[in-house]
């Protein structure tokens, strides 16, 4: 089993940019797929975007496209997430997960990942 601690959460500005990270500790991180999930007040937890075990393929919910991109650093062993161009339906807290299932693209549920952190909170004011 995994350990994953986040960070990187806090305030920001509509249209700024944050970047959280994910440091994990216990087992072979190298050997984990990858996710970030959000949920805001009053709604589901929703899938943010996944990575493969090397990093070599990267997968995203539409709403996140072009905005968020997802990256690995296995030789520190955490998992990154740049978001850019925040808006305020971004305020969240986000969590890092670990597990998942291959191909990415059929791995977007809770169920699907075995390693939760506990969150952080982005809150994005207008």
């Amino acid at each position: 089993q995994v350990q994953l601690v986040e960070s990187g959460g806090g305030l920001v500005q509509a249209g700024g940019s944050l970047r959280l990270s994910c440091a994990a500790s216990g087992g072979t991180f190298s050997s984990y797929i990858m996710g970030w999930f959000r949920q805001a007040p009053g709604k589901e937890r929703e899938f943010v975007a996944s990575i493969s075990w090397n990093g070599g393929s990267t997968y995203y919910a539409d709403s996140m496209k072009g905005r968020f991109t997802i990256s690995r650093d296995n030789a520190k062993s955490t998992v990154n997430l740049q978001m850019n161009g925040l808006k305020p339906e971004d305020t969240a807290v986000y969590y890092c997960a670990a597990g998942g299932k291959w191909p990415l693209w059929s791995a977007t549920q809770m169920t699907d990942f075995g390693s939760w952190g506990q969150g952080t909170q982005v809150t994005v004011s207008s």
